[in-house]
């Protein structure tokens, strides 16, 4: 087991968004702005489905990590920090998750 968090790439995340360095892809994604990077997380998240529908481990293993990769890209891009993220999670798992949906107001 790694000691490896999302709290660490978050914190990489975090510093390679505010680098001018040309050739960072964290960088080019945030100069691209919300609509490419939720192009992308749509992407990684479809290409997470096929490999978990091929059976294929390894591939469901690099594709997640592309997935939450990204996802912590856009929480980055539009100010939401992991930390409220979390904050939201510790609170549904107080509660069952069909209690936690009838919670939610319908849109």
């Amino acid at each position: 087991m790694t000691g490896f968090t999302l709290a660490d790439l978050e914190r990489i995340i975090e510093a390679r968004a505010a680098s001018d360095d040309p050739a960072s892809y964290t960088r080019k994604l945030m100069d691209k702005g919300v609509p490419k990077i939720a192009q992308k997380l749509g992407e990684e998240a479809v290409e997470t489905v096929i490999a978990a529908l091929d059976e294929d481990a390894a591939g469901l293993t690099g594709e997640t990590a592309d997935l939450l990769y990204h996802l912590l890209v856009l929480l980055k891009a539009r100010n939401v920090p992991l930390d409220a993220v979390m904050a939201e999670l510790a609170r549904r798992t107080g509660q069952s998750g069909l209690e936690e949906k009838a919670s939610r107001t319908a849109d």
